[in-house]
């Protein structure tokens, strides 16, 4: 082929690709004004379609009617989002490439200035490529690109600000743990994740590099894994050990100075088990107490306010014992919860099972007293609290399964025997006496699958509580389901009786669980300091409490919101709003996001296609847009908090999802997933059987798998707790891990795992899905460090001093099944260089 013939080619198939897209532009369009939108996506499509057909012609009007496209486009897009890049940028990508590509001499020269019955134009007319319509259109090319840099400078999601750089309180609530030391999830009982070192410092931290590197060899994708097969603990520091478990349980024992393996202790499960999920976040540590008292002799400080248990039943325990030594007796010892429904006592020392704990195998059985038990529908993925000499246990009840469900109940032994002493049933709240022999709880009752926080100081512990299953239906729920769930319940340690209740949701359609472990501090106001609890949800609010009272220390006032529940349910007309709140701004079709112009298109009819009102639209049969989705603003990774200044590091997160009700025929029959369910395994996840209707959930996205809604959807923000304002906040984490293409665009992705804070003044996450860690300055909110990852850090970290005197960050790297970020097996540690 000529030349000649190639450039005509190439107008010929440039005018093709325009009439295609302008008719896809014109008849989604169209249906997007049916539904009561923008008119903008059917005259772009116009407009592209005599694009297409002037191009056809070798008409170089075409380049003036582009360019006319362009300026609406611009126009319309500044209109709508204002001067925000990202938005912007995916408004003009393709049109803005396609004019590029018409400015090239191989089309623009080889178009007219007129064109009929086959006449190819005069000589003078094909010299002069540089046309009146060819200099608009490059015209409105570097108007659009002035415009992009313009907004690619300015960030209009961005708080600049301080924190409080000196600390202004001595922390009256109490903290028993060494400053060397992490002995819990939160680091103690309070639930901060502050770290007392100040060893790392904002002037120092980008000096961080890799200490030592040890892999576990516990790699999901063995068979029977679910989905949420995730590497999440927070390993604890005691002395000079680290502990931490996997998800396969196990658990093992470094050095903390060498990351040398000490020990590790494998405990077999019971096999073929229906899991929702497959994780460890956590160990309890407690440290022991004299000879006497680890026999059972000496006398328990909070004893006489108890009731005497009645006789227990002898426990069958669902599944083999565990494999490895055991000893006789143990003193301090680490509190390992399982996939089957135990909790298995281990000696620190050694790993071996403490045989003087529980009915003499070293262990408890949670399914004691147990509903409905099936080994998989009740498990703890987080460690238990510890309250003095009390174990106390909730665990996780899989949602949207049946309504016929294990209970939620919320039990403490005696950390050294195994012996329940009190059990709070929600279905029977007022009587905590364990329960007799032959018994059982209450079904389907709100259930705590989160990290409890303790003051013993107040002898209280702090429940963060969820749904009653199923979550999206609750016409039947009982009062007391009500009462509690998606609930803060503070419980007396010495009764478990309930002494306040905050509820963060009413009515909870949404699986808007209290996610995150309470954090404790007090808080100065008015010249006093109160004892506060601060409570992040998936909602976006941090309520400040009274930790004594349960009432707000920040204002909480009742928000009407949509009322529109399914025939047969309710939705409550008011939810409690908190006056530190991270709750989304309510979506609209300028939203719409994807990575072209037409995913975006689409993206923005599903959204006009589904029901929305707004925060707490409840889910329905048409489908609902819910925003924030049950990943939440805040998951269980929750915040941190400094007690010294009295600040917060947070890490919002903003995910839309659908939920739709699907209306059941029967009890038996699947019509969410799976097909030939083996008649042994568990239901399929969200079936609902029991209730008129199950439920699909998913993330909104787009065709290409992306957010149908604009980003940023992860930042970081800094909160002052004493004036009760957010002081800064940042877009977090780039697409480099989760784009085709390593992009490092910072456009702000979400964050499941959680924060640290220290005493130096920096704060610590790695959760972002990005696979990397990043070290912030607490004050202002800048990064100042930065590592990539081997697998996604979807852990929270934790720091300690090693015993050459140098400060570790521990990064737990391991990914997570759902997220689909890099698995992985990895436990690094980080230090500053030797002295």
């Amino acid at each position: 082929m000529t030349e000649t013939g190639q450039a005509r080619w190439v107008v010929t198939l440039t005018a093709v690709v325009a009439l295609i897209m302008g008719t896809g532009l014109v008849v989604g369009g169209a249906w997007l004004i049916s539904l009561g939108d923008t008119p903008y996506y059917a005259v772009a499509g116009a407009l592209l379609w005599l694009v297409g057909v002037l191009l056809w012609r070798r008409n170089r009007q075409a380049l003036g009617v582009h360019a006319a496209l362009l300026i609406l486009t611009l126009a319309w897009g500044l209109w709508e989002v204002g001067p925000d890049w990202w938005p912007l940028a995916i408004r003009m990508d393709v049109p803005f490439l396609l004019g590029l590509w018409l400015c090239l001499p191989m089309v623009a020269g080889r178009l007219h200035a007129r064109r009929s019955r086959g006449q190819p134009g005069t000589a003078s007319e094909r010299q002069a490529t540089w046309s009146l319509p060819r200099a608009l259109l490059a015209v409105s090319l570097a108007a659009f690109l002035a415009v992009a840099v313009g907004c690619w400078m300015y960030d209009p999601h961005d708080v600049s600000g301080t924190l409080p750089a000196a600390p202004r309180t001595a922390s009256a609530a109490s903290d028993p743990v060494p400053d060397a030391d992490w002995h819990a999830y939160g680091r103690s009982q309070l639930g901060q994740r502050y770290a007392p070192l100040a060893q790392i410092t904002p002037a120092n931290v980008a000096d961080l590099s890799v200490a030592w590197h040890y892999r576990t060899g516990d790699v999901r994708g063995r068979p029977g894994d679910p989905e949420e097969t995730t590497f999440e603990v927070t390993p604890l520091k005691v002395g000079e050990l680290l502990y931490l478990c996997t998800p396969h349980q196990m658990v093992v024992a470094l050095d903390a100075t060498t990351g040398v393996e000490r020990w590790r202790m494998s405990l077999r499960v019971q096999g073929d088990m229906a899991l929702q999920h497959l994780t460890c976040r956590g160990l309890a540590y407690h440290p022991g107490a004299s000879a006497g008292a680890a026999a059972g002799t000496a006398p328990d400080p909070l004893a006489p306010a108890m009731p005497q248990p009645a006789a227990s039943a002898p426990v069958t325990l669902p599944v083999a014992t565990q494999s490895g030594p055991r000893i006789n007796r143990c003193g301090a010892r680490l509190f390992m919860p399982t996939a089957d429904g135990r909790i298995v006592a281990l000696d620190p020392g050694t790993g071996a099972v403490c045989a003087d704990f529980g009915d003499g195998t070293g262990q408890i059985n949670l399914w004691e007293g147990m509903p409905h038990a099936r080994v998989g529908g009740y498990y703890a993925t987080s460690p238990p609290a510890i309250a003095g000499d009390r174990l106390i246990v909730g665990g996780t009840v899989l949602d949207n399964v049946s309504t016929r469900q294990p209970s939620g109940v919320i039990r403490a032994y005696d950390v050294h025997t195994g012996r329940l002493l009190w059990n709070w049933d929600p279905g029977r709240p007022n009587d905590t006496s364990p329960l007799p022999p032959g018994q059982t709880y209450v079904e389907s009752t709100p259930n705590s699958w989160s990290v409890s926080a303790v003051d013993e100081t107040l002898g209280l512990v702090y429940v963060p509580m969820g749904n009653a299953p199923p979550d999206q239906w609750g016409a039947r729920r009982t009062p007391e389901a009500e009462r509690f769930s998606s609930s803060v319940v503070a419980l007396d340690v010495a009764t478990g009786r309930v002494r306040w209740i905050f509820q963060t949701v009413h009515h909870d359609l949404w699986d808007y669980d209290v996610p995150a472990q309470p954090s404790l501090l007090d808080i100065t106001s008015g010249g006093r300091q109160i004892p506060a609890l601060v409570q992040a949800t998936k909602q976006g609010e941090l309520f400040v409490l009274d930790r004594r009272t349960g009432r707000p220390i920040w204002p909480v006032h009742e928000q009407p919101v949509s009322r529109s529940a399914q025939h047969g349910d309710r939705a409550a007309p008011t939810q409690p709003v908190s006056a530190i709140s991270f709750e989304p701004p309510r979506l609209t079709g300028a939203d719409a996001w994807g990575a072209t112009l037409f995913d975006q298109l689409g993206c923005r009819i599903a959204m006009k296609r589904l029901h929305y009102d707004g925060r707490f639209t409840p889910p329905s049969v048409r489908g609902s847009l819910i925003h924030p989705g049950n990943f939440g603003v805040f998951n269980w990774g929750g915040i941190a908090v400094d007690p010294q200044r009295q600040v917060a590091f947070v890490t919002p997160t903003y995910l839309a999802f659908t939920s739709q009700l699907v209306p059941r025929p029967d009890d038996e029959s699947l019509v969410v997933q799976g097909r030939n369910r083996p008649q042994d395994s568990l239901p399929a996840l969200n079936e609902n059987f029991g209730a008129p209707y199950a439920v699909k959930l998913a993330v909104f996205t787009s065709p290409f798998g992306l957010p149908c809604h604009r980003p940023p959807w992860g930042f970081v923000a800094g909160v002052d707790l004493m004036s009760g304002r957010v002081a800064w906040r940042h877009r977090n984490g780039t697409v480099r891990d989760l784009a085709p293409v390593p992009l490092p665009f910072r456009m702000g992705v979400p964050n499941l795992g959680g924060p640290i804070v220290t005493a130096g003044g920096v704060a610590f996450l790695s959760g972002a899905l990005d696979n990397s860690v990043r070290g912030y300055d607490l004050i202002s909110g800048k990064v100042l460090w930065e590592a990539r990852l081997p697998a996604g850090g979807q852990a929270t970290p934790m720091t300690y001093l090693g015993s050459d005197g140098r400060q570790y960050l521990l990064v737990v790297a391991g990914g997570h099944g759902s997220l689909g970020t890099q698995p992985g097996d990895h436990v690094i540690a980080y230090a500053l260089p030797r002295p």
